[in-house]
């Protein structure tokens, strides 16, 4: 069989975006450096430059002075259901009081002594200054930009993904995933030949990206069909008695009609996120659905990646569907998958075992190496 007809359709294009990593925060102080080398270099006197920043300095701290003091109108109703009946609980969720303080005082005070000699009295630049910010405020221009609110969504951990990343592992992942390999083995023991790979002993999990979920994956793809199920696990979980884990084993069929094992599934926290994108309530875009998806698989990989008892018990497949109608896309994504675990195996049962081997797709963007041989060779870590 061509190995090249394995490889996923659009090989490079799956991207799962890397936490953000401060770059803005640099390119800041960058900035700050270059303009502080211009002003320099401009030769201004260093009394009017100082009065300037000072007042600019001023302006801003009134701003928040203000901004805060409009929000915490609002939550004196609300001090019993939202701060505990405490006022300085309201106060500290309105303001920054823990540098807010010094600052203010540190740029009011060296406001005074500088506007001095400017030709314009105090009262009128800070009647300025205030109506410059509440205009501001009431424009609403200082509202935070797609960027920043996805950022502290994501640093706070309160996007929908994550929540449904940890429910899916602590609610379910947790649970089973322990248990996977003892269930291969009891059906490997039955069907010798059926399992013969111990790499592939693992729950694949299907992530598309789309959140395109199928209750039945013969449906998905006519060359994956149901072979059985692997051994129950039952548990009393939440008050239900003998609730019962299982997972089902599929084969699915390659171009040279062999048929390949293995146990997978979709993650089901997608069809949640489906069904938001279709629910006019939750106000959730198929944009939102699709950067929630990434988000969800990014966090998944990193929830797994630091279990110890989930090591080497699963595999996530992600993936973007192509746009053309592909029969047996799914099947070959997978298919991938399981050649690539058996190329690791025989790579370490050989003693040359690949470089940086990965389990699962990495979170950068994929560049499959596939080999022309049709002999297993050493994976290459280039992309993966």
């Amino acid at each position: 069989m061509s190995q090249e007809s394995w490889r996923p359709s659009h090989p490079t294009t799956l991207l799962i975006p890397k936490a953000r990593e401060g770059r803005a925060r640099r390119a800041t102080y960058l900035l700050l450096a270059l303009c502080t080398a211009a002003l320099y270099l401009a030769g201004e006197p260093l009394l009017p430059t100082a009065r300037s920043l000072a007042s600019h300095f001023v302006t801003l701290q009134i701003g928040v002075l203000l901004k805060g003091t409009c929000y915490l109108a609002e939550e004196i109703f609300h001090l019993q259901s939202r701060h505990h009946g405490s006022f300085w609980r309201a106060l500290s969720a309105c303001f920054p009081l823990r540098w807010y303080g010094p600052m203010l005082l540190i740029c009011g005070s060296a406001f005074v002594a500088l506007h001095n000699g400017d030709g314009q009295p105090l009262d009128l630049h800070l009647g300025l200054a205030s109506l410059f910010q509440l205009l501001t405020l009431a424009l609403g221009l200082q509202k935070p930009s797609a960027v920043e609110m996805s950022e502290m969504s994501e640093r706070s951990k309160q996007n929908v993904a994550h929540g449904l990343a940890w429910s899916y592992y602590v609610g379910y992942l947790k649970i089973v995933l322990p248990r996977v390999k003892k269930s291969m083995e009891v059906f490997s023991r039955a069907n010798p030949n059926m399992l013969a790979c111990r790499e592939t002993w693992k729950l694949h999990i299907l992530v598309p990206l789309s959140c395109d979920v199928y209750d039945d994956l013969e449906k998905a793809d006519s060359n994956i069909q149901y072979l059985t199920d692997l051994n129950e696990t039952t548990l009393t979980r939440a008050g239900t008695k003998k609730r019962v884990y299982k997972h089902s084993l599929y084969a699915i069929r390659d171009e040279d009609n062999k048929l390949w094992h293995c146990a997978v599934e979709y993650a089901t926290p997608l069809q949640s996120l489906y069904a938001m994108s279709r629910d006019e309530c939750a106000a959730f875009s198929r944009e939102d659905r699709l950067e929630q998806a990434k988000l969800f698989y990014r966090t998944l990989e990193e929830i797994l990646k630091g279990s110890k008892e989930c090591a080497g018990t699963y595999r996530l497949i992600a993936y973007e569907e192509s746009g053309e109608s592909e029969t047996h896309f799914l099947s070959r994504n997978i298919l991938w998958h399981l050649w690539q675990q058996r190329r690791e195996e025989y790579a370490v049962n050989e003693g040359n075992q690949p470089h940086n081997p990965s389990a699962s797709l990495s979170s950068t963007e994929l560049n499959l190496q596939i080999s022309e041989s049709d002999l297993p060779q050493p994976l290459r870590s280039d992309g993966f």
